[in-house]
């Protein structure tokens, strides 16, 4: 099981369909799986980040894969703790990269992306889902965020948990490679 902790909340990741791997992804997956016996045979080893480009504001992104000893492979990076690629077996075994993701952190910072905000695999945050008008009152105390969804807020805003670095901290457990992001 592949789990993602940050902010002091489990969060649960959902996976889009995409279409149909390149076969430099299907050999990469292959790739993966091949090595995953070997890793489980001589112990699992922390996975290692690799650069994934700068952000907008200059502070370098990083990519970390996982592999398990099934050879499932799951690349997350730490900006927006987004996943940008699954690789599962289909029913016939044959690996494929499941969700919809880019190969650089400028994708995620694109213009067009940021206008459609689809939140392709990332974290969401510091509220999930849609807060009405932009507005709430707590204890009494009436607050005004900005809306980004019409005029709603949406997902955290214009800056919400898919839009920062996250402090990774890889390691392994007993059932593998481990990732823990943090954001404070």
């Amino acid at each position: 099981m592949l789990t993602a902790f940050g902010a002091s909340s489990l969060l649960l990741l959902a996976s889009c369909n995409q279409a149909a791997p390149t076969e430099q992804a299907t050999a990469d997956a292959a790739q993966a799986a091949a090595t995953d016996s070997t890793q489980a045979a001589a112990g699992a080893e922390a996975p290692k980040g690799v650069g994934f480009g700068r952000t907008a504001d200059g502070q370098q992104a990083e990519l970390y894969t996982l592999r398990n000893a099934h050879g499932v492979q799951v690349s997350i990076t730490n900006y927006g703790g987004t996943i940008t690629r699954l690789f599962v077996p289909d029913k016939a075994g044959k690996f494929g990269d499941i969700v919809l993701g880019f190969d650089s952190v400028a994708g995620y910072q694109s213009p067009a992306y940021r206008k459609a905000g689809p939140y392709f695999g990332a974290l969401i945050g510091r509220y999930g889902n849609r807060i009405k008008a932009g507005k709430f009152t707590l204890n009494g105390k009436s607050y005004t965020l900005a809306n980004n969804n019409g005029a709603n807020h949406l997902h955290g805003g214009l800056k919400g948990f898919d839009k920062v670095l996250w402090q990774a901290e890889p390691g392994t457990s007993a059932e593998g490679p481990t990732l823990k992001l943090r954001y404070l």
